[in-house]
């Protein structure tokens, strides 16, 4: 069995109103089984378990761990010019680097992002002049009251985000990774899909490398962007890698326990 299939012993089970009886072989995996199987998972690959099962939002303890263990791999691996280029703040500069690389692993077409217009409070907010009372004026447009204007912070609806503060990473091709050939369609005479060209595939946007730069030269500012794409790029590709490379480790136990 899969790990992905496990995923839904977690939810509730709907009612199955179909001419079909249940299964009651019992060879069959009941739930105390899967449990079972999941520990044995756990103890034998725990990094790969917590990574799967805090990407996939089960457990918000297993994200922690798995930034935990990630930071620790990342310190004890990190190569010498990432080292020496960090200094002293080293070990927040991993931290980091950990967080970043977990949420690009767990990234998916249905991950929604806050939105950088508004900081995810869907208004922007500045101070204008709001005028409190029009005026009054006579018939011979003499005014006989002025207009009460104040400066006040008005908040005014995000347009990149419409107001809902979050912005999905879903690609323009609906997660799905394919879109119409529009060339080969009208050639052929018939629908023609492709491998979309923006997402490779994958169905949703990556994370740019440029916000993990940013967000690294807070602890060391002296930083050089090429310093950057010369040493720590590749490092902080390898994290997210590594979090795959545990993923599928831990699946292949899990296979090999519930076979």
């Amino acid at each position: 069995m899969k790990i992905e299939n496990a995923l839904k012993h977690f939810g509730p089970k709907g009612m199955n109103i179909t001419g079909m009886s249940g299964g009651t072989s019992p060879d069959r995996i009941t739930g105390t089984d899967l449990m079972a199987a999941m520990g044995m998972a756990e103890a034998r690959a725990s990094f790969g378990m917590a990574a799967f099962l805090g990407k996939s939002g089960i457990s918000a303890r297993d994200k922690i761990r798995t930034v935990e263990e990630l930071s620790k791999y990342a310190l004890r691996h990190a190569p010498k010019l990432v080292v020496k280029s960090a200094g002293n703040r080293l070990g927040q500069c991993m931290v980091l680097l950990a967080k970043l690389a977990f949420e690009e692993y767990a990234r998916s077409a249905a991950s929604m992002s806050e939105c950088d217009e508004c900081k995810g409070e869907g208004l922007i907010y500045s101070y204008q002049d709001v005028v409190k009372h029009p005026g009054i004026t006579n018939a011979d447009g003499e005014v006989v009251y002025s207009p009460s204007i104040k400066r006040e912070r008005v908040g005014v609806l995000c347009k990149h985000c419409n107001g809902k503060g979050k912005i999905s990473q879903r690609c323009r091709c609906h997660g799905t990774g394919r879109v119409r050939d529009l060339e080969k369609s009208a050639l052929l005479g018939r629908p023609i899909d492709k491998t979309c060209e923006r997402c490779s595939g994958r169905g949703y946007k990556r994370t740019p490398a440029s916000k993990a730069y940013r967000a690294i030269t807070a602890y060391v500012p002296e930083l050089q962007e090429r310093t950057w794409n010369r040493n720590w790029k590749p490092y902080f590709e390898a994290l997210v890698a590594k979090c795959d490379i545990e993923e599928s480790y831990a699946d292949s136990v899990f296979n090999e326990v519930t076979r």
